[in-house]
């Protein structure tokens, strides 16, 4: 049985399907999972904004601020692509209407926070990563069996607008959420958005299991164990063995480390060459949302004519040449308006990109393999931003700003130059499961 089989019920299979060209948003199984990443992501983008207010106005440092983000990343790092794993092992709907829920509980200590006592918030923001972790890729290796295979591409695109919305509505609630409440109105906000998150996926239909879905419940805990380890190495095998795969994941890379280039030094060109101060940080940061927003209906539109190797070529290479002008500008203008529509405009082959790679991956990587390669994906992604993030701290020591953010913007145009020369259209890949390996529950988001 596909996964397209497991996710259609008895009933689905006898009622007409829909037009190939109607939106996937009119798919029910596809806009619950969206309208749960929306509501979830919105959650995150408070937590994301509250907790590092919070743990500067306790330590009345940047250092404290810093740590937060720190101890989100390393869980990632170290525990993402086994965390992968589990998801392919797991029934995906129930993983994630299941780590909704932990999430929501997780939230229940901040309650105690307090700036003797900040343990409790690296602690809590800690393991709100590592869930993060288990349900993004559960939500993304759920999608391909939820929408037909002419449709993937859009469905992904619809996410993006998903994401984007969840950071232009979660960003403002955040801080205000915060400031209205405190710690304790964002523990109960954000965790009113998990408890929606779980209750959609929970409408979501059942998909049939197989006898052999979870075969490590049969198995000896040292069975057991190997039998992960073999997993864990054979998703990092499909990687290697795909040309496609290998590709994406050195573009990923490169991408990621101008991305961390860009966190570092986006601050000190807006405060330093801009003159914007932090206000103008915040509102460059934001508006980029909006572009996210149009991208994702303009992938909408572009996946239609352009294939998804097209769209993440195309796509670094008007970002790469978008941020080459935002850099060099200054000498002419400062003013924040012109900027601001540069960043929006950044936002649209931002997503272009993003919509095009995961596209990719969904498609060149055998479904019962899918969580454990994004989660891979994720952690070159994270690794890749980490070795930025430090690069640009150490080179803005010795170098003018502009100069290192050409830099970053030319890694975004060699990306470009790398995927549409090497990207190839990838062989689709027969939702089936090889010998020796589990099941899959069919879900995907």
């Amino acid at each position: 049985m596909t996964s397209r089989d497991q996710a259609t019920s008895p009933e689905q299979s006898t009622s007409p399907r829909p037009p190939a060209s109607r939106s996937p948003l009119l798919r029910r199984d596809y806009a619950l999972i969206w309208s749960a990443g929306l509501v979830s992501d919105t959650g995150d983008w408070l937590l994301m904004i509250a907790l590092p207010l919070f743990a500067f106005a306790a330590t009345g440092s940047a250092l404290g601020a810093s740590t937060v983000f720190l101890v989100e990343l390393v869980p990632m790092l170290l525990l993402g692509t086994f965390l992968g794993v589990l998801v392919d092992r797991w029934d995906r709907r129930r993983t994630i209407i299941v780590t909704a829920l932990l999430q929501a509980v997780a939230l229940l200590p901040l309650l105690a926070a307090s700036a003797d006592r900040m343990w409790i918030v690296y602690t809590v923001a800690a393991v709100e990563a590592c869930l993060g972790a288990v349900i993004n890729p559960a939500r993304q290796a759920l999608v391909p069996s939820l929408v037909e295979p002419d449709q993937l591409a859009r469905g992904n695109a619809l996410i993006a607008v998903s994401d984007s919305i969840a950071r232009l509505v979660g960003s403002p609630l955040g801080g205000i959420a915060f400031a209205a409440g405190g710690l304790p109105g964002v523990v109960v906000a954000d965790a009113a958005t998990f408890l929606v998150t779980a209750a959609l996926v929970a409408f979501m239909r059942r998909t049939p299991r197989s006898p052999r879905t979870n075969p490590a419940a049969e198995e000896a805990p040292a069975a057991v164990e190997r039998r992960l380890l073999r997993e864990w190495r054979e998703g990092l095998a499909l990687i290697g063995r795909s040309g496609t795969l290998r590709t994406l994941a050195a573009v990923t890379a490169l991408g990621s480390v101008s991305q961390g280039l860009f966190l570092v030094l986006f601050i000190v060109y807006v405060t330093q060459d801009l003159g914007a101060g932090d206000a103008g940080v915040g509102l460059l940061r934001g508006v980029q949302a909006i572009g996210g927003v149009l991208g994702g209906l303009l992938s909408g539109m572009l996946v239609r004519r352009l294939a998804p190797r097209a769209l993440v070529g195309a796509g670094y290479l008007v970002f790469g040449l978008l941020s080459l002008l935002t850099w060099n500008l200054a000498p002419f203008t400062t003013v924040l308006g012109v900027y601001a529509g540069l960043f929006i405009a950044m936002g649209i082959p931002a997503v272009a990109t993003a919509t095009g790679e995961i596209t990719l991956v969904q498609t060149a990587t055998p479904p019962h393999a899918l969580g454990r390669v994004i989660a891979a994906m994720t952690t070159v992604a994270g690794a890749a931003q980490g070795v930025g993030l430090l690069a640009g701290g150490l080179l803005a020591e010795r170098f003018d700003v502009v100069t290192i953010l050409d830099g970053q913007a030319a890694l975004y145009l060699a990306c470009g130059v790398i995927a549409l020369l090497a990207l190839r259209p990838p062989t689709p890949v027969l939702p089936r499961n090889p010998p020796g390996m589990p099941g899959v529950s069919g879900n995907r988001t």
